[in-house]
């Protein structure tokens, strides 16, 4: 996602901090392309291939830089998504209630049938290792899986399931790990797109009467658009993901840590392991090391 970013400076930076850190780690075979992908207004798309022009001109592999204009996609996507976003959004004009922000529950729909895969990230991202080991993650996917994504760190979703949680005080939904659902994280996913082409379950789950029985059934009004539909379909159906470790999108917000939930915070946001990718969610100052 790359919109508005001509008029924010943070993102600007954030951008550059993604970028040059993936540069910096990106090494691919000879016969390979990296192939990045921006949705994208006509400002931002300016300069973004300002910046990128800089950033790529010392490349050592081939690469290919494509912008999808975000109108374009936005009028393809609000007939697939319109049904969810008054479930997952913060309300009418609210950043989250923009279909663009749906984009990857339906990509596989919207993107050329030839794409069979894509990786999808935030841009508050910086790379401590190969981007093309997180693209080998693919060949781990177990059959059913279509998706491929980190559990969210904070109990973002104890918080968001309370009602279910009071009706249903033995859930696992909200719990934290080794043993609970504590939803996913949207920062970084691998889209199987052409097992969710395939995946008969998956796009059933799309659909507007089944989205509203499950958010009904689990009692969930949320407002973080796509990361909220992952979150909710995996409680119920979680043979559709692949649990990446958590070193691939190692979150660093703590504003729940804050704001109620301090006693058991720790068991969200803890993560062994190396980190592969620093996540610096709600704006969280990325370390430098």
């Amino acid at each position: 996602m790359f919109t508005k970013v001509d008029k924010s400076r943070s993102l600007q930076d954030k951008f550059k901090v993604a970028m040059l850190s993936m540069m910096m780690h990106a090494d691919f075979l000879d016969d390979e392309v990296l192939v990045l992908h921006f949705v994208s207004d006509p400002g931002s798309q300016k300069l973004g291939e300002k910046i990128l022009q800089e950033f790529l001109k010392d490349a050592t592999f081939k690469y290919e830089v494509l912008f999808h204009d975000e109108l374009a996609l936005t009028h393809k996507l609000f007939p697939i998504v319109e049904a969810m976003q008054k479930h997952f959004s913060a309300g009418s004009g609210a950043y989250y209630s923009d279909a663009i922000f749906f984009l990857s529950v339906a990509m596989h729909l919207i993107m050329p049938e030839n794409i069979t895969r894509i990786v999808q990230l935030d841009l508050d991202l910086k790379y401590k290792t190969n981007i093309r080991d997180l693209f080998l993650e693919f060949q781990h996917f177990p059959p059913e899986a279509v998706i491929g994504i980190t559990r969210e760190m904070q109990p973002v979703y104890r918080h968001t399931f309370w009602q279910f949680r009071k009706e249903n005080p033995q859930t696992k939904v909200g719990e934290p790990p080794p043993n609970g659902l504590p939803g996913v994280n949207s920062g970084v996913m691998l889209l199987d797109l052409g097992a969710m082409r395939n995946s008969v379950l998956y796009n059933q789950l799309l659909q507007p009467n089944n989205v509203a029985k499950l958010a009904e059934q689990y009692r969930f009004r949320g407002h973080l658009g796509d990361q909220d539909f992952f979150s909710m379909i995996g409680m119920e159906h979680p043979q559709l993901f692949y649990p990446l470790a958590c070193g691939w999108n190692r979150q660093l917000c703590t504003w729940w840590r804050d704001h109620g939930y301090t006693d058991v915070f720790h068991m969200y946001y803890h993560c062994e392991g190396p980190v592969y990718i620093y996540h610096g969610n709600c704006n969280t100052p990325i370390p430098n090391d």
